[in-house]
């Protein structure tokens, strides 16, 4: 009897072997996820509990009211799985009730992306030069400025402000803050239109 229920399951692990996709062939992709919700309390602590839920991890959140008269709010996400794991992330939240609608802005076509960065950097003499020629070239701008220190904001794709932070850590680099990516698709459609 026992030898016939581990040849079973031996059996059984070789046909789910052989006939179930492996995601294990799959690649890990990145993908920006664009969510628009109803605006009301509780609403992003659900979609964030799916994403915690089934141990999805999220690389970038960014939230605000989009449009005050149809209250709607955007959440761009931008997470990582293989195709098949961001489908069932793209069809998961379609499910939630407050979810209006999901566009994953990585696979509907082109898009901007940008994300917003506050940087600290305390340097004197010729650290600080370089600091200030460094964030010329990139077009950070200094928002603050003490004898001992610079805040610069800077604007771009995550690449580089992931540069610019790179750059400045040699040359003093005390804080960041990253606003996170905020994302939307080119040309005239809207978050209205059918995919």
């Amino acid at each position: 009897m026992i030898q016939a229920l581990k040849k079973r399951r031996k059996n059984e692990k070789k046909s789910k072997s052989v006939y179930a996709p492996s995601a294990l062939n799959e690649e890990i992709e990145s993908h920006t996820l664009a969510i628009i919700v109803e605006n009301e309390p509780g609403v992003l602590s659900r979609v964030i509990g799916f994403f915690t839920g089934r141990g999805y991890n999220i690389d970038s959140l960014t939230v605000a009211e989009t449009d005050h008269e149809e209250n709607t709010s955007r959440i761009t996400i931008v997470a990582r799985g293989t195709p098949s794991v961001i489908e069932q992330i793209k069809a998961s939240l379609e499910q939630l009730v407050p979810v209006k609608r999901v566009r994953d802005l990585t696979t509907f076509g082109p898009h901007i992306e940008r994300e917003l960065a506050l940087i600290k950097v305390a340097g004197k003499d010729d650290k600080r030069i370089e600091a200030l020629r460094i964030a010329d070239v990139f077009r950070a701008r200094p928002v603050d400025s003490t004898l001992e220190s610079f805040v610069f904001e800077l604007t771009g794709t995550t690449e580089k402000v992931n540069a610019f932070i790179d750059l400045m850590k040699p040359l003093g680099l005390v804080d960041v803050s990253r606003t996170g990516i905020a994302a939307i698709s080119r040309g005239a459609s809207t978050h209205d239109d059918k995919d």
